[in-house]
C-alpha cells in the first residue's frame, strides 16, 4: 500500500501535466508556428521586418518555458542555443532590420520553428499518452458501474473488449486496473520522454556548444583574472590596515620595553600586557584572513562538512543533505563552497524565509548543489546581484546556475559544476 501511495502521487501528477501539454502546450505551437510562417512571408512587404522579431521572440519564450519544465518536471536539461544580440544595435527601422537578420541566420530560430512542428503532433501524441495511462481506466470504472447499458443496442469497445453486458463491463474494470498499474509505472516516463523528443531539436549542435563553451571560458577566465587581482588587493588592504598595522605597533612597544624595563617596571609590564593583546588581536585578524581565503573546516573535512557548518551558522532552521562519495579537486570545492555560502548570505538577508533546505550529490561527472527556501521569492541574475558573481565564480570551472524564485517563493537555486571525485 505504501509503494501504491508512493507511485501514485507522482504518476497522477505527471498525468496532469501531460494533459496540460497537450492542451495548452498545443495551442501554443500552433499559433506560434502560424504568426512566425505568415510574418517570415510578409518581410517581402515590409510588414515582417516589425512583426518578425517580436513573433520569434515570443517563440524563443516559449522554448525556454519547455525548457524550464523540461528541468523541472523531468529533470531533462536543454541548453540555451541563441546567438547574443550585439550591444550597439542602431534604433529605429534599421535596427529592426539588423534584428530580423540576426534572428533569422540563427540556426536555432529554423529548429525552434522544426521544433514547434514537432511539438504539435509527434510531442503532443507522448503528452496524450502521458494524460491517458492515468486517465483512461476511469472510463472502465465507469462502464462496470452501469454505462455500458447505454450501449446496448451495440457494444462500446474498451480498447479490444466488447462492453455489452454487466460481464463484460467487469472485463474492462479488469483491463483498467491492470492499464492503470502499468500507467503508474509509465506515466513519468513517457512524459519525460516528451521532453527528450524537444530536447533533440532544442538544444545546440555539437559546434555550436563548443563555440558557447570557448566564449564563455575566454570570459569567465578573463572575469576571473579580474577576480583574483581584487581578492589580492583586498588581502593586501587587509594585511596593511589591520595584522601589519598590530605588528609594527607591538614591535614599537617591545622597544621601549626593552628601555624602560629597567628604568620603570610597572610601565614596562603594562606595555608587554598591551603587546600581548596586540599579538592576541592580529593572530584573530590573520586566523579571519585565513579563513576568508580557504576555510580550515573545508581543506579538513570536505565540501559535505564545511557546507554543514555554513548552515548550522544561518539565523533559519537549515537542512543539509549530501550524497557525496569522495571529494573533488581543492580548487572545485572552494568554489562551491563559496558560491554556497554567497546563496545562503542572501537567503538569510533577503529572503525572510524560515527554512533552508541544501543537498549536494554526485552523479554522472557532475555536482550539483540546490539551495531551496520557503521565502518571499523574487530572486533573478542580473548586473549587480550576488547571484551574478556566483554565476562567474561557476563559469570558471565550466559550471552553470539556474535559478527559479517565483514571486511569493518559494527559491531554488541550483548551481552544477562538471568534475570528478576522487
Amino acid at each position: 500500500m505504501k509503494v501504491f501511495s508512493g507511485r501514485l502521487g507522482p504518476a497522477m501528477l505527471a498525468a496532469g501535466r501531460g494533459l496540460f501539454l497537450s492542451v495548452v502546450g498545443l495551442a501554443v505551437s500552433i499559433t506560434l508556428f502560424v504568426l512566425a510562417m505568415l510574418s517570415i512571408a510578409f518581410i517581402s512587404l515590409g510588414i515582417g521586418v516589425f512583426t518578425t522579431p517580436v513573433v520569434l521572440e515570443a517563440v524563443r519564450k516559449h522554448a525556454n518555458q519547455r525548457r524550464l519544465w523540461a528541468m523541472t518536471w523531468s529533470d531533462v536539461r536543454i541548453p540555451v542555443p541563441y546567438r547574443p544580440f550585439p550591444k550597439d544595435l542602431r534604433p529605429g527601422v534599421t535596427g529592426q532590420v539588423e534584428r530580423t537578420t540576426l534572428m533569422l541566420r540563427d540556426p536555432a530560430t529554423w529548429r525552434d520553428l522544426l521544433w514547434l512542428l514537432v511539438d504539435m503532433t509527434a510531442g503532443t501524441v507522448l503528452a496524450v499518452v502521458a494524460a491517458g495511462l492515468m486517465l483512461y481506466p476511469i472510463e472502465s470504472v465507469v462502464l462496470a458501474a452501469g454505462l455500458w447499458r447505454v450501449f446496448q443496442d451495440e457494444p462500446y469497445w474498451y480498447m479490444f473488449v466488447p462492453v455489452d453486458s454487466q460481464l463484460t463491463g467487469l472485463a474492462a474494470l479488469a483491463l483498467g486496473i491492470v492499464l492503470f498499474h502499468f500507467g503508474m509505472r509509465a506515466t513519468e516516463a513517457v512524459l519525460r520522454s516528451h521532453f527528450l523528443l524537444a530536447r533533440t531539436l532544442l538544444e545546440p549542435t555539437r559546434d555550436e556548444q563548443l563555440a558557447q563553451r570557448v566564449e564563455r571560458l575566454t570570459e569567465t577566465r578573463h572575469q576571473a583574472v579580474d577576480t583574483a587581482a581584487a581578492e589580492l588587493r583586498r588581502i593586501e588592504r587587509d594585511l596593511h590596515d589591520g595584522a601589519q598595522a598590530r605588528l609594527v605597533a607591538m614591535g614599537m612597544n617591545l622597544g621601549t620595553i626593552e628601555a624602560l624595563i629597567e628604568k620603570d617596571p610597572a610601565q614596562a609590564k603594562k606595555l608587554l600586557a598591551m603587546a600581548r593583546e596586540s599579538s592576541a588581536e592580529a593572530l584573530t585578524e590573520l586566523r579571519d584572513l585565513v579563513r576568508g581565503i580557504h576555510p580550515p573546516v573545508l581543506a579538513e573535512r570536505g565540501l559535505g562538512d564545511a557546507v554543514k557548518a555554513l548552515a548550522l551558522r544561518l539565523p533559519v532552521a537549515s537542512e543539509v543533505t549530501v550524497e557525496l562519495p569522495g571529494r573533488a579537486e581543492a580548487a572545485v570545492e572552494s568554489a562551491a563552497y563559496f558560491a554556497v555560502s554567497e546563496v545562503l548570505t542572501n537567503t538569510a538577508k533577503h529572503a525572510e524565509a524560515e527554512r533552508v533546505y541544501v543537498d549536494l550529490h554526485h552523479a554522472e561527472g557532475m555536482l550539483r548543489i540546490s539551495v531551496t527556501d520557503d521565502g518571499r521569492g523574487g530572486a533573478a541574475v542580473g548586473s549587480g546581484s550576488g547571484l551574478s558573481g556566483i554565476e562567474r565564480r561557476l563559469g570558471t570551472f565550466d559550471g552553470v546556475l539556474a535559478v527559479s524564485s517565483p514571486a511569493g517563493g518559494p527559491t531554488m537555486v541550483t548551481m552544477e559544476i562538471p568534475c570528478e571525485l576522487s
